[in-house]
């Protein structure tokens, strides 16, 4: 399994950022003894291209979470699946055209370009997932629906669908990113983020009236999950819009022993098909 740290710059964020790649082009296929050493090696590329998740981190966290966090690396590489990993600070994935930080632009465009362009990845709409936790499920419903021609399924995990859930903040005592002061340099002005871009439920409406490609969605949250009950009515309210969604609650709250059994069974909902079996050291057969 190659994991690959990319450093580029950004025109979207006007500044060179990181990313990690899970790509498993150097899965081993056949026996490593001395009849296959003497064989041409030949990467290992699905036709087409590689299934590609784009996984975005929550608070406090960076590029490197989900890796660290998660098995999501061998879950990866047993699927063939490619999986992308930016880092959004703690800006929530959202445009801020003041400070050129257009993190919205960023993972719904430019992201996808770039690494379409670096690795062999599949252009097509519906080999094209975006997923996250927290924050970054908030980060994946917004631009899974705002550039819901670029992905063919959203996964949020103790993700909100409701803008008043990440804008509508807590006064004197609240931590930093419950702050009405962290939301208004986030978002805006509160009373105007609902029924804006910033907001993933008019999103999800005005796609379904338009009558556009509109996403499978997962939605998952550990039933110690402050989000718990946010989650059940996202995952509501998108049926009644026409949505093909999978909501499924586990024990858990809002930690990584819960995202990372959750984020294997985001990768079984993913539509990938059969995979190679490599070989590794979880695979040696003997």
């Amino acid at each position: 399994m190659a994991l690959i740290c990319v450093n580029f710059f950004s025109t979207s964020l006007a500044r060179t950022v990181p990313l990690n790649v899970v790509l498993p082009v150097d899965k081993q296929t056949e026996a490593l003894d001395a009849e296959a050493a003497g064989r041409v090696y030949e990467p290992h590329v699905p036709a087409g291209g590689f299934k590609t998740l784009y996984l975005l981190h929550g608070i406090f966290g960076n590029y490197t979470d989900w890796v660290s966090g998660t098995c999501i690396q061998r879950w990866a590489e047993e699927r063939d699946l490619a999986v992308v990993m930016p880092s959004g600070d703690n800006m929530f994935y959202v445009d801020q055209p003041a400070a050129h930080d257009l993190y919205g632009r960023f993972i719904g465009e430019e992201l996808v370009a770039l690494t379409r362009a670096m690795f062999p990845l599949s252009a097509r709409r519906e080999d094209t997932f975006i997923g996250g936790l927290s924050m970054g499920g908030y980060g994946a419903l917004r631009n899974g629906l705002r550039y819901a021609r670029t992905f063919g399924a959203v996964a949020a995990l103790s993700g909100t669908l409701h803008a008043e859930d990440v804008a509508g903040r807590g006064g004197a005592g609240a931590p930093f990113f419950r702050s009405r002061a962290f939301a208004g340099a986030v978002f805006g002005d509160a009373g105007a983020v609902a029924g804006s871009d910033r907001d993933p439920a008019r999103l999800a409406a005005d796609l379904a009236a338009e009558g556009g490609p509109m996403p499978r969605i997962y939605l998952g949250c550990g039933t110690r999950d402050p989000l718990l009950a946010s989650n059940r009515a996202a995952a509501a309210e998108l049926r009644g819009l026409g949505y093909d969604v999978t909501y499924e609650e586990a024990e858990g709250g809002h930690e990584w022993g819960h995202w990372n059994r959750a984020i294997e069974r985001v990768v079984d909902w993913l539509p990938l098909g059969e995979a190679v079996a490599g070989i590794g050291s979880g695979n040696v057969r003997v």
